[in-house]
């Protein structure tokens, strides 16, 4: 990638990871209304549910911020963000909820874009791969 490229990667992760942290930090400042609201669609195990939401959001949103195994953890919480789409957003006739499951596809299509493509140069997986890297050595004549 060039520079440019690698500082537009920077800054996609940045911003697609801001989203997930504050809502995850939402979620650990009212743990009794996201486990209600858990509870209330109806999904199993809401106190369970509620730690892996704040896991994925938190630490996969600081995480794609380092770019420490991106790629991995982008497809993660792509997967996450579809099943939030899918229980939490299914609504269509309440256009709020469309709105809201919409979002959440263009966010997946964002985290897609880091699994496909990588963090680029500015991410730790960069600088990992690159001292793991053989380096060359000078053949004396």
């Amino acid at each position: 990638m060039a520079k440019q490229t690698d500082t537009t990667a920077l800054a996609g992760r940045i911003l697609v990871a801001v989203l997930f942290l504050m809502s995850g930090i939402g979620k650990l400042a009212a743990p009794a209304m996201t486990k209600g609201y858990i509870a209330a669609m109806g999904l199993p195990a809401p106190d369970l549910a509620y730690f892996g939401a704040v896991a994925v959001e938190i630490g996969g949103s600081l995480l794609l911020i380092a770019g420490y195994k991106a790629r991995i953890v982008a497809a993660g919480m792509a997967v996450f963000t579809l099943l939030t789409a899918v229980f939490f957003h299914r609504n269509f006739a309440d256009q709020n909820q469309m709105i809201h499951f919409m979002k959440n596809i263009a966010i997946i299509g964002g985290l897609l874009q880091v699994a496909a493509f990588g963090a680029g140069r500015f991410a730790l997986d960069h600088f990992i791969l690159r001292s793991h890297a053989p380096r060359a050595v000078a053949v004396s004549q």
